[in-house]
């Protein structure tokens, strides 16, 4: 199982469904209330996959975008939140890609892509 995590800042509601509309097939994804948890699911190379939107990732914000699946359209949360910032334009965050579990925060590097392009910045 493989997963993508990518955070979203001021998610706008049906934003995350159009975009994974043309990138997933038979996409089952409400996204309307962009305010609470919401999960779906979709099939990328005939692989089912699930989709899970997360409201408030360090802090009021971001929400946090998961997808799960034997086989994504992506090949890393960079990749990944590239297309998601083609498709909405806002502001997007990723993990550099090194991180584990347990590892400090502290220091973290993150990746920000918005309209300033793309950098390598501590969160806060």
């Amino acid at each position: 199982m493989q997963d993508l995590e990518i955070y979203i800042r001021d998610l706008e509601s049906g934003a995350v469904s159009r975009w994974l509309e043309g990138q997933l097939d038979q996409l089952q994804l409400d996204d309307s209330d962009v305010s609470s948890v919401a999960k779906g699911t979709a099939s990328f190379n005939g692989a089912r996959l699930r989709i899970s939107l997360y409201p408030g990732a360090f802090g009021k914000r971001f929400t946090s975008l998961v997808l799960e699946g034997e086989d994504l359209p992506w090949n890393s949360d960079l990749e990944c939140a590239r297309s998601a910032w083609r498709a909405m334009e806002g502001e997007i965050r990723c993990s550099l890609g090194d991180w584990k579990e347990g590892d400090p925060v502290e220091d973290e590097k993150w990746w920000r892509l918005d309209h300033r392009g793309e950098q390598q910045v501590v969160w806060n």
